[in-house]
């Protein structure tokens, strides 16, 4: 970084409100560099401070009289020997890379962040203790305008800021429109100025985004790390991908997961559960799961949690049943809890085994809740983590294909419970994400080519690293309960969780209502995970719903099958670049002066505008079109939308308003009545066409939807897609990126390029002119490019 540039930097910061973030009670008393790490002394404590990578940096601060903790839950990027220059100017310090650069000034004692000449944030008072709650806090000093988005799962607005969220992870049920604490509170904020602060510590405290309307930023915990890391970025994509660079990217899931799921509060027996499975089959309705709760091991709700094992009177045949659902293509998931009752079969062994959480004496810690008198595995233990896997692997060789871990936040959790890496409230939010570690390293070391499906109800920063699959909670089956998940996908998504979703029509509540049931089912389409799910008084599964529904919720399950070669694709980008399936449309919206900081119209990849209809009997619908793309396109209709604007439109029954920007490619696949059969070799790709687009590309990712690791093993294929458009002339090419590993299919591809206005002049497929149909009333260009390995044609359009 440049004299200059520190110069202006200065003068940037003499005008901003961080200006006035100091702390006059703290000096400092000397600088050391070693190697990247930068340590300043102050009167009561140092700070560390080191970069990750040039976006990257974390400070750390340690009061006297305390060591230094390396340990992290979350981080698992490594600092880098990352170039950055040290300067002392007399009354400041800068310790800067080429990206962010970290200052100190003197007295008063103040640490300033900037990212490339732009100040982002500063330590307020910083470090203090907070003698009166006994907490220990770290602040920072905001600015006037800025939205502050992050703190984990909550429904309280896209902006954030002046609330003070719990840590604490915890359900709400059959909450709605709102809600101030879920099962996945995460220490991040996230700013509208394009940085994030992740605060590195996973005990129990408060964030608190600005309640006090005096511009403070506030981490405060009962103890543990001081430790934060600021991260930046030119735009949102490189700060998703600088947060899950450091706290780990999700694995793709199993192609199967983006297939639709039977579910319910419960199936009670193998016959009952065939049964539904069949009637999917005979509907024409796609099934990729089938999921069991707690009805699998007992045939009572309360008393039988920590069986873990079959119940043989209601599942006589477990084993053939999963392996005739598997011959089917469908999966069979089984719902487990870390509660053991003492009346469960597994009790005594549990004891025998010290795999529980214990008392004070190191007896297991026996308390009472819902289910019934019941103890905790401790995962911090290894004799629990070795008799919990023990029990997976065994229930994974009679044919289980993925797992439901429920109830673990942990759902109740007493303060004084004691685990063997601490109190219960240091670890109770890390309890949720180290189960998930507890499944993923069972399958690297046992199952290493597999990738497993591991639901959860809670986490925590990086869980995502684990596959860890996240869902919103029993949320109620209303109006209010949707209109709250499309803000907690996106906040989440924005958190490194990019597969949080809800139960399809709610959850909570014997309310039959089909138009909400639709509704929903048809936001589902495009949110991650397709899967209804509620309590069994009114059925979740569109196979059981009034005729009307049942037609309704098969075209959106139909249209989630078509979609697949898309959302496989977005999903992969997110594993290799921590951009969420669904994005909020600041993401793409540059014009500051634009709504963008809302849920209600969302993106969904690069590619779909979605706007959700979460009111009943609406006749109208707000769409927010970003003025990233020039022209939207109605993706049911064809017709063309003007970006920059806001446009009210009417919504239909069959569907929820869903648009694709200009110059878009869409693969799509015939629909399967399981993923199983899905053919990846004939392809329907769609490109949209607009003479505003000269130039524009796409992708589409391919492997066999099971290896676990498949793209770093070469057992892949990519194709991608390339359009150009000048003088009436428009060129798609195809090009293959063919796996070292990868035994190669020819694949062929049916172009359908929407908005072409009239019959073409010529079309060529590799220079050879070529059949094509024009459909004058939809303005749709169809021409079949063969199929061949490695696929590289170039079609040529005379308009």
């Amino acid at each position: 970084m440049t004299t200059t540039t520190l110069a202006r930097l200065a003068l940037c910061l003499m005008a901003s409100p961080l200006a006035f973030a100091q702390n006059a009670d703290r000096h400092l008393e000397g600088v050391t560099r070693n190697q990247n790490t930068l340590e300043i002394a102050t009167n009561d404590g140092r700070y560390l401070i080191r970069p990750y990578a040039a976006n990257i940096v974390e400070t750390t601060f340690v009061p006297k009289g305390e060591r230094a903790d390396s340990a992290s839950h979350a981080v698992v990027l490594a600092p880098a020997p990352i170039a950055a220059t040290l300067k002392d100017e007399g009354g400041r310090i800068t310790y800067a890379t080429e990206g962010i650069s970290v200052t100190v000034d003197k007295q008063p004692f103040r640490i300033s962040y900037a990212y490339k000449g732009k100040p982002l944030v500063a330590e307020k008072r910083g470090y203090a203790r907070m003698k009166e709650e006994a907490l220990e806090s770290i602040e920072f000093a905001l600015d006037g305008g800025e939205a502050l988005y992050g703190a984990g799962a909550r429904a309280v607005g896209m902006n954030r800021r002046g609330n003070r969220f719990r840590l604490y992870n915890r359900a709400d049920y059959g909450y709605g429109k709102t809600s101030q604490l879920l099962n996945y509170t995460i220490p991040v904020a996230l700013s509208s100025k394009l940085y994030a602060i992740h605060f590195d510590n996973p005990q129990t405290g408060w964030l608190d985004f600005d309640s006090r309307r005096d511009g403070t930023l506030r981490y405060e915990v009962g103890g543990g790390r001081k430790t934060y890391q600021v991260v930046a970025g030119d735009n949102w994509d490189q700060v998703m991908a600088g947060y899950t660079s450091l706290t780990g990217r999700q694995p793709l899931p199993p192609r199967w997961a983006f297939g639709n799921f039977a579910s319910r509060f419960g199936y009670k027996s193998e016959a009952e559960t065939r049964a539904v499975v069949d009637r999917f089959a005979a509907e024409k309705i796609p099934l990729d799961a089938v999921v069991l709760d707690l009805y699998w091991f007992g045939k009572t709700v309360k008393g039988t949690m920590g069986n873990l094992d079959w119940d043989r009177d209601t599942f006589p045949n477990a084993e053939k049943m999963m392996a005739d659902f598997a011959k089917k293509g469908v999966k069979t998931i089984l719902i487990t809890e870390p509660f053991i009752l003492t009346t469960s079969k597994r009790w005594q062994e549990a004891v025998d085994r010290k795999v529980l959480a214990t008392d004070a004496a190191g007896k297991p810690f026996v308390y009472d809740f819902y289910f019934g008198n019941t103890g905790l595995v401790d995962l911090y233990k290894p004799e629990g983590r070795e008799w919990f896997w023990n029990i997976y692997k065994g229930l994974k060789q009679g044919g289980a294909g993925g797992w439901w871990g429920d109830l673990g936040e942990p759902e109740v959790h007493p303060s004084a419970l004691l685990h063997a890496a601490g109190s219960a409230d240091q670890v109770h939010n890390i309890y949720g994400h180290d189960w998930a570690r507890l499944i993923a390293e069972g399958y690297q070391k046992d199952y290493p080519n597999e990738r497993p499906f591991i639901l959860m109800r809670a986490g925590y920063s990086g869980s995502q690293r684990f596959g860890m699959i996240p869902w919103s909670g029993d949320v109620s089956r209303s109006w209010g309960g949707l209109q709250s998940q499309m803000e907690i996908s996106l906040q989440m998504g924005m958190q490194g969780l990019a597969y949080m979703h809800s139960d399809l029509g709610g959850f909570a509540g014997a309310v039959l209502d089909d138009e909400l049931y639709v509704r929903w089912l048809q936001y589902g389409v495009f949110q991650p995970v397709f899967r209804p799910h509620a309590q069994d008084a009114v059925p979740s599964e569109p196979v059981f719903r009034s005729e009307r529904a049942k037609v309704l919720a098969r075209e959106a399950v139909w249209l989630r099958y078509a979609m697949l070669p898309y959302n496989y694709t977005i999903a992969f980008d997110n594993n290799q670049t921590g951009m969420p399936l669904m994005r909020p449309l600041m993401f793409v919206e540059p014009d500051p002066d634009t709504p963008a900081d809302r849920s209600t119209t969302y993106m969904w990849g690069p590619d779909f505008l979605v706007a959700p209809v979460v009111e009943p009997g609406a006749t109208r619908t707000e769409v927010v079109f970003p003025t990233s793309s020039k022209l939207w396109f109605d993706f049911h209709t064809g017709s063309a939308h003007n970006g920059g604007v806001i446009e009210v439109v009417k919504p239909e029954e069959a569907h929820i308003p869903v648009y694709v920007r200009a110059g878009a490619f869409i693969p799509m696949a015939k629909v399967a009545q399981t993923t199983r059969d899905y053919d990846s070799r004939r392809i329907d790709l769609h490109y949209y066409h607009d003479a505003s687009v000269a130039a524009s590309s796409g992708k589409l990712y391919d492997d066999d939807g099971e290896t676990a690791q498949a793209y770093e093993k070469g057992q892949y294929e990519i194709v991608r897609f390339a359009s150009k458009y000048a003088s009436g002339k428009l060129e798609v090419a195809f090009e293959t990126e063919t796996g070292k590993a990868y035994q190669a299919a020819e694949r062929g591809f049916a172009l359908k390029v929407h908005n072409v206005q009239a019959s073409p002049r010529a079309v060529t497929v590799d220079g050879r002119a070529a059949r094509f149909n024009w459909n004058a009333k939809h303005k749709l260009l169809e021409v079949a490019v063969p199929a061949r390995k490695q696929q590289s044609s170039k079609v040529v359009i005379t308009l």
